[in-house]
C-alpha cells in the first residue's frame, strides 16, 4: 500500500514560489533604487564642477543660471594648462610619479609586514602589531612639525623625496594585509615551502604575494587615490617649483579675486586621470576581489 499524506499537509509550491519572487522583486527594488541614489550623489559633485567649469566667472553667482553646461569648457581647461603660475605638465607628472611609487611601496612593505604578522612567529608579534594598529589613532597633523624639522635637516625640503619617504608603508596597510593574509593563506602552505627548503622570503615572494594579490589590488587603488589627492603635507613640504598637482591648481587662485571656472575645470582635470584608472582598471580589480572571495 502506498501511503498517501492528507491534502491539508500538501504544500502548494507554486503560490510559495509567487510570494518569494515577489519579495526579491521588491527587495531587488529598493536595493537598486538605493544604489542609483548612491550613485547620483557621487556623480553630483563631478556635473557641478563641470557645470561651473564650462562658464565663465559670473556663472556661479547668476541666479538664474542653466543646469545646462556651457560651452567655455575647453577654454578654461586651456587656461589651466596654459597658465605659467600652475605649470601644469610638470605637475602632472610628479604626482605620477609620487602616487606610482608610494602605492608600489605600501603593497610591497605591507604585504611582507602582513605575511610576517600572520604566519610568523616571533616575540612580542601581537603587542607590536597592536602598536602598529594603535599610531592610525594619532592626528597627521601632530607629526607635521617634527617632520618638517627631519626633511629641512636631510636638505629634502622642495623635493619629491620629502612627500615619497615618509608615506613609503602606512598602518592601515599592515593591518589590511595582515587580516587578508591570516584569513586566506593555510599554515600547511607555508610548512610545505619550508619542507622544501625556501627561505620566508622565497615563500613571500612565490607564494604569498600571488595568493594576497586581490588585498594588494584594493590597497593600491587606495593608496594611489590618497596620495593624487593629498594636499596637506605637500602644500608644506613643496614650492611653486616642483608641485604635485593639487599644490599647483592652488596657484590658480588671484590675490583678490577667484575665478571658479578655471578653478573648477582645473579641479576636474585633475580628476580625469583617476576617473582613467578606474576605467582601465576596474574590471581587472573586480575580478581578482572574487577569485580572492572564493576558497577551494
Amino acid at each position: 500500500m502506498t501511503a498517501t499524506l492528507p491534502s491539508r499537509l500538501v504544500v502548494n509550491e507554486k503560490p510559495t514560489r509567487r510570494r518569494f519572487r515577489r519579495r526579491m522583486g521588491r527587495a531587488g527594488f529598493l536595493v537598486y533604487g538605493f544604489l542609483g541614489a548612491v550613485l547620483l550623489g557621487g556623480l553630483f559633485p563631478l556635473y557641478w564642477s563641470f557645470l561651473i567649469g564650462s562658464g565663465d566667472s559670473t556663472t556661479l553667482y547668476d541666479a538664474d543660471k542653466s543646469w545646462i553646461p556651457g560651452g567655455n569648457f575647453l577654454a578654461n581647461a586651456a587656461a589651466v594648462v596654459g597658465n605659467p603660475s600652475v605649470n601644469f605638465w610638470a605637475a602632472l607628472g610628479n604626482s605620477i610619479i609620487v602616487s606610482g611609487v608610494v602605492a608600489a611601496s605600501v603593497v610591497f612593505f605591507s604585504t611582507l609586514a602582513g605575511f610576517a604578522f600572520a604566519k610568523l612567529r616571533f616575540k612580542g608579534r601581537p603587542w607590536l602589531l597592536v602598536f602598529v594598529v594603535a599610531t592610525t589613532a594619532v592626528p597627521t597633523q601632530l607629526g607635521v612639525v617634527p617632520l618638517f624639522i627631519v626633511m629641512s635637516k636631510l636638505g629634502w625640503t622642495g623635493t619629491l623625496g620629502a612627500v615619497i619617504v615618509p608615506t613609503l608603508v602606512t598602518a592601515f596597510g599592515v593591518f589590511w594585509m595582515t587580516q587578508y593574509i591570516g584569513q586566506v593563506l593555510p599554515d600547511e602552505i607555508v610548512e610545505s615551502t619550508r619542507i622544501d627548503g625556501a627561505n620566508s622570503f622565497v615563500a613571500f615572494w612565490y607564494v604569498v604575494l600571488p595568493i594576497a594579490r586581490p588585498a594588494a589590488s584594493m590597497l593600491a587603488l587606495f593608496t594611489f587615490i590618497a596620495t593624487w589627492t593629498n594636499f596637506f603635507w605637500p602644500f608644506i613640504v613643496l614650492d611653486s617649483r616642483n608641485p604635485t598637482l593639487p599644490v599647483a591648481l592652488r596657484y590658480l587662485q588671484a590675490n583678490y579675486f577667484v575665478d571658479y571656472s578655471i578653478v573648477l575645470a582645473g579641479a576636474l582635470l585633475a580628476t580625469l586621470p583617476l576617473l582613467f584608472l578606474f576605467a582601465v582598471a576596474g574590471r581587472q580589480l573586480v575580478t581578482g576581489i572574487m577569485q580572492g572571495a572564493v576558497k577551494g
